[in-house]
């Protein structure tokens, strides 16, 4: 394939290694764990991954070098540094022992299903190294739970010698990963299955799990484009611009962007659900603003938007929650109506108080909460197009304060979603090394004997070489949440904590970068030069760890 100069270049960049990565490893075991909430029923559900416990790995005078073949998925959305994570494993098998191979499954799990692999080699895999995207074998969102899919997984398995399975994903995959290690564990197959914490959305963490891959380069690529935004904004001075950003559980991007940014306003879903704000008490806030910049001659201004706060209202998130349950019985009886017979059905068969709410929706924004979901259940947030639809409720209410007098300024909004732009950038030297590593500790997982693990590494604010690397068990990380209507063992998804430190740090600026303009732009990410511009960290993990 042709390159770019850049992907060139960085094709040459070494990803730096902690020190317990270096050479030989073996592993130092703490404490049994257990799962986060509903310890009783995730114990009984995996029996064989339960209360295993997390493990540091140390330097060692030797090592297992029998011949282990590797299989590798990549799952769900592209995140910056995948094929780190992969060159990274690839690596350190082949260290362990030239005779190791790797075996990437095509688009995702349903090519373990489906037998769809490719052998990887040194000269493939050396066209990928430090680049973005999923290309290199290709993502899908088939979910692995059904028994006759792992079987059918185990045939090629089986077939290629495969002794172990590293399923790279966000939270959803990674509890597939789980499901997958307790399945072949109790039929006692020898398979081991190995999890690496991804997402651009930043919302895969918690005590053990420092930040999930592909959030730093994501939010430094959404970060440029929103401060390239800010310096239009600030020069044209004429319009509000509502930007859109990927993160439908939580909104760690816009909260970074924001940290990162300094725009006038940033909507977080988490604070909207907490002071039980309705979708009129958000426009009203946000006119506010604009009222008072127009006062101060200010018409111009910038907002940012989380891909999920219709959810996070909690009227509509009820809503939402009784949809969900509606579609999951009934969708057989409802997909084959047409629009407005479907709209029928729906406030024929919804309780009273959300009747209401979905009647005031506007009919775009009603319809889009009642089509199909995506595989794991959820509402397709990305669709809605949530920046447009707060610009005209801001319109509509700026045009009512005009005629009490109460506004004198004038409106004209632009609208963005910066989604896309920022999954497959070439990741940022924080996200090649860490990725790099998480796939050298996945490796030295499987060399330990572990399955029902995740690869972690943390102390990740400091530099790369004091980084701590092992695995924690899965189950750990999961508890009981109803999903397309019934009650199932998820990992529990980390949301933005309003008495954390990076929200604080928000609150106690955002009255200021209101009413003035405190633009910052970040400008692109920095691939050379001095480390603590090129190796930072994202502040909302520099906050974190403070």
């Amino acid at each position: 394939m042709e390159k770019s100069a850049l992907q060139q270049a960085r094709m040459a960049y070494i990803p730096k290694l902690p020190e317990a990565l270096k050479g030989l490893v073996k592993v130092k075991e703490g404490a049994p764990t257990q799962s986060v909430d509903n310890q009783e029923e995730i114990k009984q559900l995996f029996p064989n991954t339960y209360g295993m416990p997390v493990v540091e790995f140390e330097p060692s005078e030797t090592e297992n070098s029998e011949v282990t073949n590797v299989g590798v998925i990549l799952s769900g959305g592209q995140a910056p540094g995948g094929h780190n994570v992969i060159t990274g494993l690839f690596d350190t098998i082949k260290k362990m022992n030239p005779e190791n191979k790797l075996y990437g499954f095509i688009l995702g799990p349903g090519g373990l299903v489906d037998h769809n692999y490719i052998e990887i080699t040194k000269d493939f895999i050396d066209d990928y190294r430090n680049t973005g995207g999923f290309d290199m074998i290709g993502s899908g969102r088939t979910k692995l739970e059904k028994v006759e899919q792992f079987e059918k997984g185990l045939e090629i398995v089986r077939e290629l010698n495969i002794k172990a399975l590293v399923i790279i994903g966000g939270d959803d995959s990674n509890t597939n990963a789980c499901v997958l290690a307790e399945y072949y564990a109790a039929k006692k197959y020898g398979v081991q299955v190995i999890g690496c914490p991804k997402t651009i959305d930043g919302d895969l963490k918690n005590s053990q799990i420092e930040t999930s891959f592909g959030f730093d380069t994501a939010t430094k690529t959404y970060s440029e484009l929103v401060g390239n935004v800010e310096r239009d904004c600030n020069s044209a001075r004429k319009y509000w611009h509502f930007i859109k950003l990927m993160g439908r559980s939580a909104s760690h991007i816009a909260l970074e962007c924001a940290l990162q940014c300094q725009p006038n306003i940033c909507l977080i879903s988490e604070e909207v659900k907490a002071k039980n704000m309705t979708l009129n008490q958000i426009v009203e806030q946000i006119c506010e603003v604009i009222a008072y910049r127009a006062s101060q001659g200010n018409n111009f201004g910038v907002i940012l938007v989380p891909e999920g706060l219709i959810e996070f209202i909690p009227s509509i998130g009820k809503l939402i929650e009784e949809l969900n349950d509606l579609l999951a019985s009934h969708g057989d009886d409802y997909k084959g109506l047409a629009p407005q017979a479907q709209r029928e059905y729906i406030m024929a068969h919804l309780s009273e108080e959300n009747k209401q709410t979905f009647s005031t929706l506007p009919g775009n924004v009603a319809r889009q909460l009642s089509l199909d979901r995506d595989p794991h259940g959820n509402v397709q947030v990305s669709l809605i197009e949530t920046e447009k639809l707060l610009s005209d409720m801001c319109e509509a209410k700026l045009a009512e304060w005009a005629k009490e007098g109460k506004y004198t300024g004038k409106f004209a909004s632009l609208h963005h979603f910066f989604g896309y732009e920022g999954r497959c950038a070439a990741p940022s030297n924080f996200d090649a090394d860490y990725c790099y590593a998480l796939g050298t500790s996945a490796a030295h997982l499987i060399a330990n004997g572990k399955t029902g693990y995740m690869a972690i590494v943390q102390n990740t604010t400091k530099p790369a070489s004091e980084w701590k690397a092992g695995g924690v068990p899965i189950t750990m990380m999961m508890n009981i949440e109803r999903r397309n209507g019934e009650m199932k063992p998820v990992i529990r998804k980390a949301l933005v904590e309003l008495d954390g430190n990076p929200f604080k740090e928000l609150e106690r600026n955002r009255d200021r970068w209101a009413k003035e303009t405190c633009y910052i732009y970040p400008g692109p990410i920095q691939y050379w030069g001095p480390a603590d511009i090129c190796d930072r960290p994202t502040k909302t993990l520099a906050l974190e760890q403070e």
